[in-house]
């Protein structure tokens, strides 16, 4: 397959997983049919069929996707220098995991743990990559306390969502509640020192305001 045939099959595989799990959520599982999701999907049953072979195999694609995008993440932070900054871009980063499919994701979860206890999808390992970046973000020489805070601001992430379920909110609602809550656990960002950033360059060259 050339590239661009492999981009327009993967576009159609996340395509597909859109629409199956907003149906899941809207109807139930159960009550959903491979029908039903290649006509809101405007493609014919054969084109469905050729991705995925039945309503099982996408949830358990749509978990492995959720995976494979924390692993993403994880990636990046071990590139990352350790700093004031990074508690916030990772918090940041992970809302973002969180508003593209996380809470649906989670939502579908809550409402299935039936189907997920028989499909067992790929969330082998989950804590222990949530372990990594708690670690990667946790300063060791920081008093406990501050520990804590950091770990807690991340944690309260899914927090959020577990205890949004039941308002009349939209998920962008939730995910935006939930990154304030958790940007104010961090507190304000950390200023640069004396001598470096934006302000040290003007005043070097001269050309302040």
């Amino acid at each position: 397959m050339t590239g661009a045939g492999r981009r327009s099959g993967q576009d159609t595989k996340a395509r597909i997983q859109e629409v199956a799990l907003t149906l899941f959520t809207e109807q139930g599982y159960e009550a959903t049919s491979m029908r039903e999701i290649a006509e809101r999907l405007h493609i014919t049953k054969a084109a469905l069929y050729y991705h995925f072979k039945n309503k099982e195999d996408i949830v358990v694609s749509l978990f492995g996707r959720q995976m494979a995008a924390v692993d993403d993440l994880i990636d990046w932070v071990a590139d990352q220098p350790p700093g004031p900054g990074l508690p916030r871009e990772v918090v940041e980063r992970w809302v973002a995991l969180s508003s593209e499919l996380g809470v649906r994701l989670f939502r579908f979860a809550m409402a299935n743990q039936h189907v997920l206890r028989e499909l067992k999808p790929r969330r082998e390992g989950a804590f222990e990559r949530f372990q990594v970046l708690l670690d990667a973000i946790t300063d060791p020489d920081a008093p406990v306390a501050e520990q804590l805070r950091t770990r807690v601001a991340l944690l309260s992430v899914q927090m959020c969502l577990m205890a949004g379920r039941g308002l009349e909110a939209t998920d962008d609602e939730l995910t935006d509640a939930a990154r304030a809550l958790a940007l104010e656990l961090l507190g304000p960002p950390a200023r640069p020192a004396a001598g470096t950033g934006a302000g040290a360059g003007a005043a070097g060259t001269g050309t302040g305001a």
